[in-house]
């Protein structure tokens, strides 16, 4: 079975007994508080009904240490119904945005939620460029893990007691405000070595392809318009997309590395697909699933340095959308 590796060299930082994860630590003095804060969020929505209205809600922030994080998250996890929404946040390379916010739009079952946390428990709870969590309509609940590995929980007001009781089984009591490393400088840094002799061990960039096939996740983004955190427009701007091929014999998997200028993400894809097509072709034979995994947004620098590197040229000033370069990534 394919699993994860925390890098051996990584220490943690620990202040007293409590123990921050290995990803995610502060860099200046901190005292941490473990426990959990409560506040009642009422019902809300949009005017037009496009969204479905959340219920009036209990959120709980949750501050406890990383040596039971896990096993306090598995028995969150049980209180939510069978079918769920998966989520998934990571700390990606687009220059343009923080994190890249995957959501699956298809009700799964919780099952195929906790499996792949239980192959991947370095991964969803030491590394610190990552969060997941999933959510569900029929009860509401909403349970998010973020990448200082904090816990999010929303759930409507009958359920505060049943939650109430489960942390408090973990020794975890109300506070004013709890605190964890993101209430002080901290870093973030991904902690998982892929030895490449043993296959079993999965990288971070390949769990989380694993991920998006598993949970069918989506990037939430939207797609026809090209802005950055703070809303500013972009404009065209250059890419680079990575989209993996499957084929039926050796070599069984393939990526194509495209680099492109484009104004959106949707006509980003649609020349990453045209430009891995024509690679296809060449190759004299077609994969038979071709999906984009990677699609981020570069700075000038550091565009033109990976095209020479692939063989192109740099674009020119006020050149139109378009591809720049693409190749088979080894």
């Amino acid at each position: 079975m394919v699993t994860c590796r925390v890098d051996a060299t990584v220490e943690r930082v620990k202040v007293g007994d409590f123990a921050f994860p290995l990803g995610s630590y502060p860099v200046e003095k901190l005292e941490p508080l473990p426990g959990y804060s409560v506040l009642f969020e009422p019902a809300d929505g949009d005017a037009d009904g496009e969204w479905e209205e959340w219920p009036d809600r209990y959120v709980f922030d949750i501050v406890i240490s990383a040596e039971r994080l896990e096993s306090l998250v598995r028995h969150l996890l049980t209180l939510m119904p069978g079918r769920v929404y998966p989520i998934l946040d990571v700390l990606g390379r687009d220059a343009y945005r923080e994190i890249d916010p995957y959501v699956s739009y298809e009700l799964m079952g919780l099952d195929r939620l906790t499996d792949m946390v239980r192959k991947f428990p370095a991964f969803f709870f030491e590394d610190g460029l990552v969060g997941f969590g999933a959510m569900s309509d029929d009860p509401f609940m909403y349970v998010f893990i973020d990448e200082h590995k904090i816990v999010t929980l929303r759930c409507q007001t009958e359920q505060r007691d049943q939650v109430e009781r489960v942390l408090a089984a973990f020794d975890l009591e109300e506070v004013e405000e709890p605190a964890g490393a993101d209430s002080a400088l901290h870093e973030h840094r991904s902690v998982l070595v892929a030895p490449s002799e043993d296959p079993s061990v999965l990288g971070f960039e390949e769990i989380i392809e694993d991920l998006r096939d598993e949970w069918r996740l989506i990037l939430n983004i939207d797609p026809e318009s090209n802005t950055d955190d703070q809303g500013n427009e972009l404009g065209i701007v250059p890419w680079r997309l990575l989209a993996r091929a499957e084929y039926a014999e050796e070599p069984l998997v393939r990526y194509v590395e495209v680099f492109l200028l484009a104004s959106c993400l949707a006509e980003a894809e649609e020349l990453c697909r045209e430009a891995a097509d024509g690679l296809f072709d060449r190759d004299e034979r077609s994969p038979e699933i071709a999906s984009i995994v990677e699609m981020d947004r570069l700075v000038a620098a550091d565009f033109e340095a990976m095209v020479k590197a692939a063989g192109g040229s740099p674009p020119q000033p006020n050149d139109p959308p378009g591809v720049v370069a693409v190749r088979w990534a080894e």
